[in-house]
């Protein structure tokens, strides 16, 4: 269901694996993994908070709101790091 639903979408990816921060650090990505134990489910996400969780999402939502690809700008990396 989760990989049906996100499927077409740009930055949130369902992996099979068990998440590392690694794979996130300085990008707008959002990884999500699935484990079920019986009849229960364990949704884990990771993110970059810097980068997706508020400087990365604005960039985003203004690449909508302007009609723009909403990956434009987004793949570049900080010289910094």
């Amino acid at each position: 269901m989760y990989e049906e639903y996100y499927a077409k979408d740009s930055f949130t990816h369902i992996v099979g694996k068990n998440i590392d921060l690694k794979q996130v650090v300085n990008t707008n990505k959002c990884l999500v993994h699935c484990d079920k134990f019986g009849n229960k489910l364990l949704v884990t996400s990771c993110i970059d908070n810097l980068l997706k969780g508020a400087v990365g999402q604005a960039v985003q939502n203004m690449n909508i709101m302007f009609g723009l690809d909403e990956r434009c700008g987004l793949a570049l990396k900080a010289s910094a790091f």
